[in-house]
């Protein structure tokens, strides 16, 4: 950057340096008894300082190209490293088209300000301080009456200063509401056609354009007047000491040589002179840019590793242990109640344990605790016997595997989803491994419709995963979290989607492989308690019971009453229980569950 800005003011000088050529030029060969040869030696001067101005101004080019994009990179890099560094509460707060637009167009504006404006800025106010000397060098006396025309132009700079940087942030944001506004349109798009509400979604999109547009107007239109200005003031100056210097001259006070001169000086300083409101435009839109960059940069992350981090135990001989002590969460901000207020569960080595609330009773929340994608206002989560504070957040979701209800898969190839929970080679397993893995998962989660795909597992899934159904990609998403053989797996209701043959063999071959590793399971159904050696409850933020589901079933009321409350109907039994003929329709079974009215009966 520096070699850069060096070489564009070597430029600069050089073209300052033709005037002085033309001077002499005129007070001695063309003026007095000069040679021929005088003319093309001068001549061949100004063709020289020509050929070196263009060279170093494609030096500039070229030295700036590298360091601009450099620094674009990096903050790219740096800003996105950021946004995965941030707990999912940052996420919430922030929309997805402004952080995109932070990411993408904000710095791009800040790039072509390093290698544009930024070395423009310092070769301009050079050439017109360089100029300015120049030409009092040349004639004082008209010099003076340029100088006077730039007391205005400061003024007019510095208010266009104060409109134009309002506007200009206006801009941004807006900029980043309207990709925000596609973002939601294209990832809602079945519901909007479904719906029929694609032209209220398109007349949303033009009234947000119309007014990034206004915007952009008045941005225009701010900097066609200082430009006006910029240009006229100069030009009149210029005039009034043609004027003024043409009557010296005739006087003798001046040279013709110092009078060609000065106006060919005038001419050069003249143009960074008008650039100037175009420069101070790029600025303040750069300036914004970068407000809107650290302004995400310096938002701390509220769950980040120890200082001092403890080791990963090893697991048991039965798995891993998971404790709740005391736990109490409240979203930052909020003047509710705490989400959880003194929850109290212990997870034994290699156990199932579903968790049982009504809808809004926090058992999602409940479960981002465990792998530190929120941090406890209170309390503790300790695994194998530490806290999940003390250890790297590497370790910890190495250790804690997730699925989520609502899935989410990535535009990669089914492979990639499913082993996305893998270390990379050498560290992780080699390749025949990863395929027996891959292949294990996939049948765990019943997801044998991935044969059925134009290239098996090779096949590309779409943004999201929208290409396939919701229970083909709720089975993806459970088979990637198999795949990260987990120490401990936190399922949140990863069975919603499917139907009820699919969910038994699932829950079948879960129980199989998840011996030896502990779970916890959100059911949102009372056939996902059947995956579970127990049942938790969750109530008012607080755990209200804890055992099999024969035991909540006689003694805990709510649990009753959230079975009611539940998608479908039949309870199944306990593991080793053999259902009556009516269960598998619906109807009463012998051990108390709901029959076909919802009814529970103790």
């Amino acid at each position: 950057m520096i070699l850069g800005t060096l070489t564009s003011l070597g430029a600069s000088v050089l073209a300052l340096l033709v005037p002085q050529v033309l001077r002499a030029l005129v007070n001695g060969p063309l003026l007095g008894a000069g040679s021929r040869a005088a003319v093309v030696g001068a001549a061949a001067v100004v063709l020289l300082l020509g050929v070196l101005e263009a060279f170093l101004v494609w030096c500039r080019r070229a030295l700036v190209a590298m360091p601009g994009t450099g620094a674009e990179n990096d903050m790219r890099r740096a800003l996105f490293g950021h946004l995965l560094d941030q707990p999912l509460a940052f996420h919430d707060r922030w929309s997805g088209g402004q952080l995109l637009s932070r990411s993408m167009s904000d710095l791009n504006v800040v790039r072509r300000w390093l290698i544009f404006a930024l070395v423009m800025l310092v070769v301009s106010v050079t050439t017109v301080v360089v100029g300015l000397g120049l030409m009092f060098w040349t004639a004082w006396q008209l010099a003076l009456v340029y100088l006077v025309g730039a007391v205005p132009v400061l003024v007019l700079g510095f208010s266009f200063r104060e409109r134009y940087k309002v506007v200009a942030r206006r801009a941004r944001d807006q900029q980043g509401d309207l990709a925000g506004r596609v973002e939601e349109s294209v990832h809602g798009i079945r519901v909007l056609k479904a719906f029929g509400r694609g032209e209220d979604a398109l007349e949303d999109f033009v009234r947000q354009a119309d007014e990034l547009r206004g915007t952009e107007i008045e941005k225009a239109r701010t900097l066609s007047r200082v430009s006006l200005a910029l240009g006229a003031i100069p030009e009149l100056a210029l005039a009034v000491s043609l004027v003024l210097g043409v009557w010296l001259a005739s006087q003798g006070q001046v040279s013709v040589g110092a009078l060609v001169a000065f106006f060919a000086t005038a001419a050069v300083v003249n143009g960074p002179v008008e650039r100037i409101g175009a420069l101070l435009a790029m600025t303040l839109d750069a300036k914004a840019a970068t407000d809107r960059f650290v302004e995400v940069m310096d938002t701390p992350s509220t769950v980040v590793d120890p200082p001092h981090p403890v080791p990963l135990p090893a697991p048991g001989p039965r798995g891993s242990r998971v404790e709740l002590r005391g736990v109490r969460f409240w979203h930052p901000g909020s003047p509710q109640a705490p989400v959880l207020d003194g929850v109290d569960l212990v997870l034994e080595p290699g156990t199932t344990t579903a968790l049982v609330g009504l809808t809004g009773s926090g058992k999602t929340t409940l479960l981002q605790l465990v792998p530190r994608l929120a941090d406890v206002s209170g309390g503790q989560v300790l695994l194998d016997g530490v806290d999940v504070r003390d250890l790297t957040r590497a370790d910890v979701r190495a250790a804690v595997s997730v699925a989520f209800e609502d899935p989410v898969l990535f535009s990669a190839s089914v492979r990639e989803n499913v082993l996305l929970g893998l270390p990379d080679e050498p560290a992780g397993p080699d390749a025949a491994e990863r395929e027996r893995i891959l292949a294990q998962a996939l049948d765990v989660a019943s997801a044998g419709f991935v044969a059925r795909l134009p290239e098996g597992v090779q096949t590309r899934v779409g943004e999201e995963g929208l290409s396939l159904s919701g229970g083909q990609r709720q089975r993806l998403a459970l088979a990637r979290a198999v795949a990260a053989r987990p120490r401990v797996l936190v399922l949140d209701d990863p069975l919603s989607a499917l139907d009820v043959t699919t969910e038994a063999a699932v829950t079948a071959r879960l129980r199989e492989v998840l011996r030896g590793t502990t779970t916890l399971v959100v059911a949102h159904r009372t056939s996902t308690v059947a995956l579970a050696d127990r049942v938790a409850v969750l109530e008012d933020g607080c755990i209200t019971g804890v055992g099999t589901h024969r035991e909540l079933l006689a003694t805990h009321p709510h649990y009753r009453f959230v079975l009611t409350a539940m998608r479908d109907e039949p309870v199944l039994p306990d593991e080793g229980d053999e259902p009556d003929e009516h269960d598998e329709h619906g109807g009463p079974d012998e051990h108390g569950g709901p029959g076909a009215h919802g009814e529970v009966r103790p």
